[in-house]
């Protein structure tokens, strides 16, 4: 929210669908295992409200942009990107005209994270070769005037953080298994049944456990 926002009073930051595909990526990703599931939709509204944005816009161009990926070949794709062909998306083809004209567009880690989420649902394969991605990066870094050094330290993060969000989940699924099981067994030693998880409540004896 804070690099939305201060994106959002920046003189130079124009919305573009790319970076949309950044905004909603990074929250679902992030999001994934929050619960209650059923907040997350008023989250993601209330993130966007915040900046003066609309939410269903962010989803909309999201949704068209990584569907577009999913029918591209990986090679078609750069191409389009790097603005040496079409991508059979008006909008977007117009957006990456704009980027490349423009000698004060506003680069952020966000926008970096459309651009990776795009490569990614294109080709999976490719956003796992370290110097693949990189050497891709720079060829539509080059072609749109982009910081492909930068583009390449932020997403370096990014996906550091990703695996340290995995690790952290796992953890606590372990730990949360861990006290089940212990409850299990103060239950059973005491006679009573525990329900599974999403069943009937489970007694409460006089004990308190």
């Amino acid at each position: 929210m804070v690099e939305m926002h201060l994106l959002s009073v920046n003189v130079d930051f124009q919305y573009d669908p790319i970076y949309a595909l950044g905004v909603v990526t990074t929250f679902e990703r992030f999001m994934q295992g929050y619960r209650p599931e059923a907040d997350k939709d008023a989250m993601f509204d209330a993130l966007c409200q915040a900046v003066g944005y609309e939410p269903q816009q962010y989803r909309q161009d999201a949704k068209r942009l990584e569907e577009m990926a999913s029918r591209q070949q990986t090679a078609d794709l750069i191409a389009g990107l790097s603005q040496s062909a079409g991508l059979g998306d008006a909008d977007l083809e117009k957006h990456l005209q704009a980027i490349a004209n423009n000698p004060n567009f506003k680069y952020s880690r966000l926008f970096a994270i459309g651009l990776y989420t795009l490569l990614e649902t294109a080709d999976a394969d490719l956003v796992k070769d370290t110097k693949l991605l990189n050497e891709t990066l720079n060829q539509i870094g080059a072609k749109l005037h982009l910081p492909a050094e930068k583009m390449q330290k932020d997403l370096e993060l990014y996906r550091s953080n990703l695996d340290k969000m995995a690790q952290a989940r796992l953890v606590m699924e372990d730990m949360l298994k861990a006290e089940r099981k212990k409850r299990e067994q103060r239950a059973a030693d005491k006679g009573v049944v525990v329900a599974p998880p999403g069943g009937q409540k489970e007694p409460t004896d006089a004990a308190g456990s």
